[in-house]
């Protein structure tokens, strides 16, 4: 009886090449490199609006100097396929005039908040152009405003 001999099973082994192997990792490393997102990921906004506390837990106290300033409200509502603009109780009688307007109280103090109070039938292009005016007057905290039954539920 003859007996295998473990050295040709060994010779083999030696033969193997590491082509493919090296081939699949670089695949791969291409794959992970292109699916990879790089941008930075959005963080949460911050909101004043105040959910149901459990009870038992404490709520959190609201920023004290943004309760000590008078906000800027712009509102804006929407008539005869126009929109209307208004600042702070007084209408606006065009976007430019609301420009200004923003932009002398920037001037004065940019730390105050701005509230958007839009109507609802208003078209979502006008309520992002002042909320980009805000940005641009130089306003650093822009709000929008929400109905009290949206807020309670």
């Amino acid at each position: 009886m003859r007996m295998p001999n473990y050295n040709t099973q060994f010779d083999d082994r030696q033969n193997v090449t590491m082509t493919p192997m090296i081939d699949v990792v670089f695949l791969l490393l291409i794959f992970f490199i292109c699916t990879a997102s790089f941008q930075i990921v959005e963080q949460n906004l911050p909101s004043r609006v105040q959910l149901d506390v459990p009870p038992g837990a404490e709520p959190i106290p609201a920023n004290q100097q943004i309760e000590d300033v008078d906000a800027v409200i712009v509102k804006i509502g929407w008539q005869n396929d126009e929109p209307t603009w208004g600042l702070n109780s007084q209408r606006c009688p065009g976007f430019k005039t609301l420009q200004k307007k923003l932009a002398a109280l920037s001037a004065i103090d940019s730390a105050v908040p701005v509230i958007l109070d839009v109507a609802p039938e208003v078209p979502l292009g006008y309520a992002i152009d002042a909320y980009d005016l805000g940005r641009k007057a130089g306003f650093s905290e822009i709000q929008f405003a929400a109905d009290a039954s949206i807020v309670k539920r």
